[in-house]
């Protein structure tokens, strides 16, 4: 049904935005990790709402609560359930939209799929279920860091203001010194002075999160239909206000000719690298060790505070107010769930690794 991601390193959320809690089972992760708690905390400061002036002002601490799957500080291998409480819904913000569909959100096709629909919030289509996301994807990104592999996002674009600087001449760790999370310091100030302006008007925009994954292994990825940009790009997708992805060149790289975009080939000290990284370190569906790196474009937050023209459930003209609490702009939010998702993908195809040689198993 669409609630459950990966194959080995295997996740299924729950939860509704207005609901008792969120919560996530993970199903695979090895046994034996020492698992740090307050890193997988840490993760949930970083996403929760009420963060700064430029997200909304919904209060979650998000604290969360493991279940089971951990003894003494270690992964059992046993599914891991962690929950994560619901602290302050304010369900009557929505109930003027109780027969209302919202535009561009998923009341409509929420509706006419189900035949219900829960309206506080969304439910089950809000953002807010992105918290169970981020929970599991803190412990892939342990495991993950078992094998030396970070992966580490930032803010590179907010509306038609872009970030100029290559991600290799960035301190990426500078991303968490501002409330925007972009690394480079004056086009922080800039995109956060761009958000507030549209907040102001009671309007939002749009962005863009960069992500980088490194030190990963040479072969992660399987043929024809799971390549591993694939899988990428589906992890990306699936979050709330995605609209696109693309790695590597992109789509700059319909620009070039075959002889600038190929990735030559040499032999540092008995290791094959490549001179360029036009391919985004995957080639043919499978990493091939250099840096994967990729960008996710996010739309303006669909909850406005102006009047919209809409319908309602019995097909009249209605007007849609906008109430509540809701970010300006998601990108500063989202990047931690780009990161938690793209963690869940390496872990699962490290996992899978291990299946593909005789040797390896």
């Amino acid at each position: 049904m669409g609630n459950s991601f990966g194959r080995l390193f295997r996740i299924t959320t729950f939860g509704e935005s207005h609901g008792k809690a969120l919560g996530v089972i993970i199903d695979g992760c090895p046994a034996g990790l020492e698992l740090d708690l307050e890193l997988i905390q840490k993760e949930m400061q970083r996403r929760k709402p009420g963060q700064s002036k430029i997200t909304t002002q919904r209060k979650e601490e998000d604290e969360i609560e493991i279940l089971s799957g951990v003894f003494e500080g270690k992964t059992t291998g046993t599914p891991i359930g962690i929950v994560i409480p619901n602290a302050d819904q304010k369900s009557k913000d929505y109930s003027h939209i109780a027969d209302k569909f919202r535009p561009s959100h998923a009341d409509y096709t929420y509706f006419e799929k189900f035949g219900v629909r829960d309206y506080r919030g969304g439910g089950r289509s809000s953002a807010r279920e992105t918290a169970a996301r981020v929970a599991a994807g803190a412990v892939a990104k342990q495991f993950l860091a078992t094998k030396g592999i970070t992966v580490q996002a930032y803010v590179s674009q907010v509306g038609d203001l872009s970030l100029q600087i290559p991600y290799q001449n960035l301190d990426l760790a500078k991303a968490e010194e501002n409330i925007v999370r972009c690394p480079d310091p004056t086009t922080a100030e800039q995109m956060i002075a761009l958000i507030d302006s549209v907040r102001l008007e009671r309007d939002t925009i749009g962005g863009v999160v960069s992500c980088v994954v490194q030190n990963t292994p040479v072969g992660l990825g399987e043929p024809v239909f799971d390549r591993l940009h694939a899988e990428l790009g589906k992890a990306m997708l699936s979050i709330n206000a995605v609209k696109g992805f693309e790695y590597g060149s992109g789509f700059e790289g319909v620009k070039m000719r075959g002889s600038q975009h190929n990735d030559s080939m040499v032999n540092e000290a008995g290791k094959i690298k490549t001179r360029t990284n036009h391919s985004g370190g995957i080639q043919g569906g499978i990493s091939n060790g250099e840096d994967i790196y990729f960008r996710v474009a996010f739309k303006p937050v669909a909850t406005i505070m102006q009047d919209q023209d809409s319908v309602n459930e019995a097909g009249e003209a209605v007007t849609v107010s906008g109430k509540g609490r809701h970010d300006p702009c998601v990108v500063p939010r989202a990047v931690p769930i780009v990161e938690a998702m793209a963690a869940l993908v390496l872990a699962d195809y490290l996992l899978l690794s291990k299946t593909n040689k005789l040797e390896e198993i």
